[in-house]
């Protein structure tokens, strides 16, 4: 997806540590930092969730939000929400995670599709007006990551 469009809406079939579902459109005046994830990627564990807490912990949460999407494209079976929730709970995860709705007869989910990630982990990044200005598949250093999204909370192009 190139960067500078309209971010897609998510689908997610359920929502953890927000007493209701996220929409863009509430976000909308905030930066958002969706990290894209699952619970057995190692990148994930050892850097995307952990650069997510950090990034919540350290930014106005009235400026930017911090939103995890457990995207599963594969080992369906052993990532329900069950688990999820267990494994949100050990890793003392804060910010609101979805999940990313299964796409009928596929491996890979809708949510996932629509922003065309390449895997996991991956980091999206839209502006206050809800384009998309960053979409990385990989680690993301972040320095990289906190100058971006200092950038365009302070506003700028």
């Amino acid at each position: 997806m190139p960067a500078t469009m309209p971010a897609p809406d998510w689908h997610v079939s359920r929502w953890f540590n927000t007493p209701q579902p996220l929409t863009l459109q509430a976000l909308r005046g905030r930066v958002v930092v969706l990290h894209s994830f699952q619970m057995l990627c190692p990148g994930c564990v050892s850097h995307g969730l952990p650069q997510a807490t950090k990034t919540h912990d350290l930014f106005d949460r009235r400026d930017v939000a911090v939103v995890g999407l457990h995207t599963v494209f594969e080992h369906h079976a052993v990532m329900n929400a069950a688990a999820l929730e267990v494994f949100i709970h050990e890793y003392r995860l804060e910010f609101p995670i979805g999940i990313d709705e299964a796409a009928p007869g596929q491996a890979v989910p809708l949510t996932m599709q629509a922003y065309g990630l390449q895997g996991t982990p991956s980091v999206v990044v839209l502006d206050r007006q809800g384009q998309v200005r960053l979409n990385h598949f990989g680690r993301v250093d972040d320095m990289a990551l906190g100058a971006l999204i200092g950038q365009l909370a302070a506003g700028e192009p």
